[in-house]
């Protein structure tokens, strides 16, 4: 298979104004795993996102789009368009994708708690297991681009 076509490492990028979660899936899309979610905003998010693409192959960042129940825009949307566009233009060598999130956290939170992750060890881990949950969701669409 040509390098251009080779599968690299995904990430998924479930944005927060406070605190962004991360996972990540190996290139061939078989394991996924929570990273550690950063506290702040676009900015401390973005060194983030540099860190790890120097630790890893990435080739894909699978950004959560914050949509109603119905599919329409939520009101973070704005938000996270203005993220997407200032790391597609810091990081011109990665395709950024938006995921659909809608009930990701509520999933990541059920897990948790089976899991048996309470109070603070929860909230803690709740964005970085929401975006192992975009992943998923976008490895089981078909990693549509």
């Amino acid at each position: 298979m040509p390098a251009s076509q080779t599968k690299r490492v995904a990430l998924g990028v479930d944005h927060g104004t406070r605190r962004t979660g991360f996972a990540a899936v190996d290139a061939s899309r078989i394991l996924v795993s929570p990273l550690e979610a950063v506290q702040g905003g676009d900015a401390e998010a973005l060194e983030a996102i540099a860190a790890l693409c120097e630790e890893r192959d990435v080739g894909v960042l699978v950004v959560g789009y914050p949509l109603h129940m119905d599919g329409g825009a939520g009101p973070r949307v704005a938000e996270v368009d203005a993220f997407i566009s200032r790391a597609a233009e810091r990081f011109p060598h990665l395709q950024v994708v938006r995921q659909d999130e809608r009930l990701t956290t509520r999933e990541a939170e059920e897990r948790l708690r089976d899991a048996g992750y309470h109070g603070a060890q929860r909230k803690a881990r709740k964005d970085s297991w929401s975006a192992m949950i975009l992943l998923e969701d976008w490895i089981g669409a078909g990693e549509p681009r």
